[in-house]
């Protein structure tokens, strides 16, 4: 055989080979656009449910906030006049706001903290640990009126168990709880923190801790290092972005209280309880101001953007991410 007719056999088993790599090739790129697409129609009742139950009612208040807008009839356009009647005009805008504010200013640092002190103890390598973890976790699982209504009997000024066990230790006069402005909005408060801190927070910071690597706790203790020591120096520092995460989340959650505040006070007494949350929802379903309340609740998205990008730009600073 020639060599003209090597190179030309050798150039058409190539042709060969490359036809056949780009058959496989094409059939393995239709394989996997088929899966894809058999993946879009396998979610597309979420999706076509998240745009009718959530992006729906999202442009809908967009639109209504600057109209007026009562359910009976057609919405008016009025501009920005809810928006001038919330800075304005609304006594109780303010005022719930300003309570919103007292009450995230204490719940966020004593649930979030309170909760890593917790996880630290459930993390501990002891004997029955799995069982307090349940116990502590059991209270989450339950609704949260149904918690409500638990704290509105323990807290009863006058039947309430826990007021009939300070008597018996010789308070004559136990705090009126929810039931006295200068307590209420404290003792909704409490209830907030003791159910966010056997929750999800805790939980995310058990995650958290037990991604520790052992190895920097044993080269700590070779150091002479006490648990104090290891827990500022290796604990603290690894797990920054669980505490970022669970401070962001406290802090959107604190912003929008409100099943505890409805439940237990509906709001009282004399408004002692009446967060934000509480407003545009009693302008929106119960004065039927659909137009107000979706304003006033654009207020709030743009309070909680603010504060989320303040602290996600403020986190560069004290946040460490592994390899960085």
């Amino acid at each position: 055989m020639s060599v003209a007719a090597e190179k030309l056999e050798q150039r058409t088993t190539a042709a060969q080979d490359l036809t056949v790599l780009s058959r496989l090739v094409g059939a393995r790129s239709r394989f996997q656009t088929q899966r894809a697409l058999w993946g879009y129609v396998f979610a597309l009742p979420w999706i076509l449910g998240l745009l009718v139950f959530w992006g729906g009612p999202i442009v809908a208040s967009f639109y209504f906030a600057f109209t007026e807008y009562a359910v009976i009839g057609a919405p008016k356009w009025i501009g920005l006049a809810n928006y001038t009647k919330a800075f304005t005009a609304d006594d109780l805008f303010w005022s719930s706001l300003g309570r919103t504010f007292t009450f995230a200013a204490v719940y966020v640092p004593v649930a979030v903290g309170g909760a890593l002190i917790l996880a630290v103890m459930l993390n501990q390598k002891l004997q029955g640990t799995n069982f307090y973890r349940t116990i502590f976790f059991v209270p989450h699982l339950l609704p949260a009126v149904a918690l409500a209504v638990v704290w509105s009997f323990l807290l009863d000024p006058r039947l309430g168990p826990i007021n009939e066990f300070l008597r018996t230790i010789g308070i004559a006069k136990p705090p009126a709880w929810l039931a006295s402005r200068d307590s209420a909005l404290y003792s909704v408060t409490m209830i907030n923190i003791w159910a966010a801190m056997g929750g999800n927070t805790m939980l995310i910071f058990l995650a958290g801790l037990q991604g520790v690597p052992t190895e920097l706790y044993e080269a700590a203790e070779m150091d002479g290092a006490n648990a104090w020591v290891k827990f500022r120096h290796v604990t603290l520092p690894l797990l920054t972005p669980t505490i970022f995460f669970n401070v962001v989340l406290a802090v959107i959650g604190a912003l929008k209280v409100f099943t505890t505040a409805w439940v237990a006070t509906a709001g009282g007494p004399s408004y002692a309880t009446w967060f934000f949350a509480l407003h545009i929802y009693s302008q929106a379903f119960k004065y039927f101001r659909l137009g107000y309340g979706s304003a006033l609740a654009w207020v709030l998205v743009v309070i909680l953007l603010f504060f989320t990008y303040i602290q996600v730009a403020y986190s560069r600073r004290w946040v460490h991410y592994e390899g960085k």
